[in-house]
């Protein structure tokens, strides 16, 4: 059995990048940054990744209309890309590329919605 799934969950450093591409799709880059607290044997600590996300036509459409600090929910994929550099040699990286992006709403935002 094989299992290629990425799950992760943070605030958005910045809007959604989105773009039509002359093939007629649309693509949207996310920058998310993750936020994880470790005991470092004296005290926590905090420790932040940023991650970067790509999302596909209808999906980078929909992620376009998020904001910057929004906290997310993000299922998706590593796919491996190889492309030549300016030196010429050949480079193998991977995406993380979007599956379902799903804002998160604090119990604050909802109660906010519920009161309007």
């Amino acid at each position: 059995m094989n299992l290629n799934r990425v799950e992760l969950i943070g605030r958005l450093g910045s809007d959604p990048e989105q773009k039509n591409l002359d093939s007629g799709k649309s693509v949207a880059n996310l920058s998310i940054a993750i936020n994880t607290a470790f005991y470092d044997g004296n005290e926590w600590q905090n420790r932040t990744a940023w991650v970067r996300v790509t999302a596909w036509d209808k999906l980078a459409e929909a992620a376009a209309k998020l904001k910057k600090g929004q906290l997310v929910r993000i299922e998706a994929e590593l796919r491996n890309r190889e492309y030549t550099n300016t030196d010429g040699a050949k480079v193998q990286t991977y995406d993380i590329v979007a599956k379902t992006i799903d804002p998160h709403r604090t119990s604050t935002a909802a109660k906010k919605d519920a009161e309007e």
